[in-house]
């Protein structure tokens, strides 16, 4: 990966389409100020993470627990009904053995994986190799600037997830959660670089893989405080805000695909489609 300078500036952050989810406090639009900084044009790779590990013999979250979560269309079938279903959610799986270098269980492998984004990420692995390589997690404010590069549309292409170039981001083809037609080539994860980048250089900032941010969820303004408890709707214990949707979103279950759009997990959540990319501030 290779960083990229993101000239600071002034932009209106958030959204009022009303097109995402109440819960998710996307609104209201707010001018924010960011200052000067670099981000990777890509997240952290299997390859990148696997040079941090050599360096450190740092153990993830999910290798300490000795489980993840898997969606359920990357295990074969008649191992699903052998784990532990999600309630509210039955495509996710708690697969024993499931992290970062066995992205589907313990007899999986990403060897052939290399340029695909690390997943089974937890917020504190995430941090963890920002501290050896000298880098942080970005901030929503710096994710959302990076990823709309100047545009005020609802993707950083235009309004359209396809048009007529196609296809610019992995997400769901199909009726989800059980029959994706992979017709934008992936039904899991996509190599970093399979589409074009933003004008800033910076690839798959929508789609792909969920990135973690710095920031926990629902504190991106402060404007915010003062309605979410009169409203009685705070964020979990432990809850961080993740930016970008991923090869699962679709829009008739969750469309986070969207510049604006956030989400939250538990720092501690780990599954196969949640990664972080890097950012260096600019020295002053």
């Amino acid at each position: 990966m290779r960083f990229k300078e993101i000239k600071g500036g002034s932009f209106q952050m958030g959204t009022d389409d009303h097109i995402g989810f109440d819960e998710d406090y996307e609104g209201p639009p707010t001018i924010v100020r960011v200052p000067s900084f670099s981000m990777a044009d890509t997240p952290v790779t299997n390859a990148d993470f696997d040079d941090f590990i050599a360096a450190t013999a740092y153990q993830t979250v999910a290798e300490r627990l000795g489980s993840s979560f898997v969606f359920e269309l990357l295990i074969p079938e008649e191992e699903r009904v052998t784990y532990q279903h999600v309630a509210g959610a039955p495509w996710w799986l708690l697969v024993p053995g499931a992290d970062w270098q066995h992205p589907y269980g313990a007899e999986s492998s990403n060897i052939d994986l290399d340029n695909h984004p690390v997943v089974h990420v937890a917020l504190e692995d995430a941090l963890a190799y920002c501290q050896w390589s000298h880098s942080q997690l970005p901030t929503e404010a710096q994710w959302e600037y990076a990823a709309g590069a100047g545009t005020a549309t609802t993707y950083p292409w235009g309004e359209s997830l396809v048009d007529e170039h196609g296809f610019h981001a992995n997400t769901w083809q199909g009726d989800f959660p059980n029959d994706n037609t992979a017709e934008d080539g992936f039904v899991g994860t996509a190599p970093v670089k399979s589409y074009e980048p933003n004008s800033n250089g910076l690839y798959q900032m929508i789609g792909n893989v969920w990135e973690w941010c710095r920031n926990p969820r629902y504190t991106l303004l402060d404007d915010f405080n003062a309605e979410q408890f009169k409203l009685g709707k705070v964020p979990a214990a432990g809850e961080y805000a993740i930016r970008g949707g991923s090869f699962l979103c679709h829009c008739s279950y969750c469309n986070r695909y969207r510049t604006a759009a956030r989400n939250g997990v538990d720092l501690q959540s780990t599954s196969s489609h949640l990664s972080f990319r890097c950012i260096k501030e600019v020295s002053s």
